[in-house]
């Protein structure tokens, strides 16, 4: 029963469109990075980026490095929309692209991370035998038909990402529109929107819808009585998002996985108007079945596990911040900190004060004083500083204190632990953050 639904072969329409929209959507993030001068702030003005935690060796290009390196992303995203050597774009790009994305975390965000994610998947994906110049140059290439797993694979990965995202909105902050109240204090200023964003119902359809959206808008694109208006509310939920939050290709990202939910005979009518629809025919069950089935089990084992590890890390994630990213907790906290780097001598007993800014951008220094990664990469990078000058140091933060969601200040990390000297775990609670207040609140 199991082969049978997920090797039935099927038109694959909605493949073929989806790489275009794709190949499209990622040039323009990538030459978009260059011409609004986001690589220059976020790659070249450092002087150095915070990458993930284990990928340090990742390090930008010097000089214009990151301009070629970007439009070379770009120009891949152009091959993969026209499927030319679709194979070796799509597994280029991707290289490339989670390159960039563990490069640095400085501006972090989760479209980042799921078109790391996508692109990983249509590695495997035969999204080339249709409408694509690899097809038309080879003739054997082309088919109408795909196994109908491509497509739940697809429809899983969203699944997975926006549940998640609805469940995590199920908190304080979030149920009593205080968070989204904090979200939209900084739209204020917005042309004719700006006063509207301020009402506390609006505030309230919003924190409500979005739970609601988040829950039910898979179900709904998949169940046919329900499909058009719930296409209907994803172009109007992501052209909102698009005009508020101003968070690049993601929400047309989003609008685009909506291909996999409408009929083939649509989409080939609207897109692919000389081209005839394929019927659902036998199950055409692959050799490699069993490495396929393990390889996407183990894949989204992983991704059914990351985004809850945080509830086996101690004290509260919103303080923490142990397990959030790669956790699709979207929009769901501001952080506000302060901080001072004692460094120490440990053989003369010398004590000096460290000026941040002679290290960190402005952004930069905003994140060390708020998030403990951030924190104990800057004391690494302090401890290898001075090493290479021959000395032995100690790196202590001094009167570390956060806000959290509009919160008052209150003490963040413990200032008598050399954070220089302690390791980090991807799993595990870090004993120097002190104990947080807010489930007493």
């Amino acid at each position: 029963m199991l082969h049978r639904f997920l090797f039935q072969r099927i038109d694959n329409s909605s493949l073929l469109l989806f790489r275009i929209f794709f190949g499209i959507l990622v040039s323009l993030e990538c030459y978009g990075a260059m011409v609004t001068g986001w690589i220059k702030r976020t790659l070249i003005e450092p002087s150095f980026t915070f990458s993930f935690i284990g990928f340090e060796w990742l390090q930008p290009l010097p000089g214009n490095g990151m301009y070629f390196y970007f439009f070379i992303m770009g120009t891949l995203g152009v091959c993969i929309a026209l499927g030319y050597k679709y194979r070796v774009s799509i597994i280029a790009f991707f290289i490339l692209w989670s390159g960039v994305y563990l490069m640095q975390k400085t501006s972090y965000n989760n479209h980042y991370y799921l078109l790391a994610l996508i692109s990983f998947l249509m590695c495997f994906l035969p999204a080339n035998k249709g409408s694509s110049l690899d097809a038309k140059k080879n003739v054997s290439l082309q088919s109408k038909t795909m196994c109908a797993y491509v497509k739940w694979i697809i429809v899983l990965q969203l699944v997975i990402v926006y549940t998640y995202a609805s469940i995590a909105k199920l908190y304080g902050d979030w149920l009593d529109f205080g968070m989204v109240e904090l979200l939209m204090k900084g739209k204020a200023d917005y042309y004719v929107i700006g006063v509207f964003l301020q009402q506390h119902w609006v505030h309230v359809i919003m924190g409500t819808f979005g739970i609601l959206f988040d829950l039910l808008v898979i179900p709904a694109l998949l169940y046919k009585p329900t499909r058009k208006l719930a296409f209907i509310l994803s172009i109007f939920f992501h052209l909102f998002n698009a005009v508020v939050f101003q968070i690049g290709i993601f929400p047309f990202l989003s609008l685009a996985f909506t291909v996999f939910f409408f009929e083939p005979k649509t989409i080939r009518n609207i897109f692919f108007k000389t081209k005839e629809v394929s019927k659902p025919t036998v199950v055409n069950i692959p050799k490699n079945k069993n490495i396929l089935l393990a390889f996407f089990t183990t894949y989204f084992i992983i991704q059914l596990f990351l985004p809850i590890r945080h509830h086996f890390i101690t004290d509260n994630v919103l303080w923490t911040e142990e397990g959030h990213r790669l956790s699709w907790r979207m929009m769901l906290r501001s952080r506000r900190g302060s901080v001072l780097f004692k460094v120490k001598n440990k053989d003369t007993g010398k004590e000096i004060y460290v000026k941040q800014n002679k290290y960190l951008t402005q952004k930069q220094r905003a994140r060390v004083a708020s998030y403990p990664d951030f924190m104990w990469q800057f004391a690494q990078r302090l401890k290898m500083e001075y090493k290479e000058k021959g000395e032995d140091i100690a790196v202590y933060a001094i009167n570390s204190k956060i806000s959290i969601n509009g919160r008052y200040m209150q003490p963040f990390v413990d200032p008598k632990i050399d954070l220089a000297n302690e390791t980090w775990s991807h799993f595990s609670h870090h004993h120097w953050i002190l104990s947080s207040k807010l489930k007493e609140e």
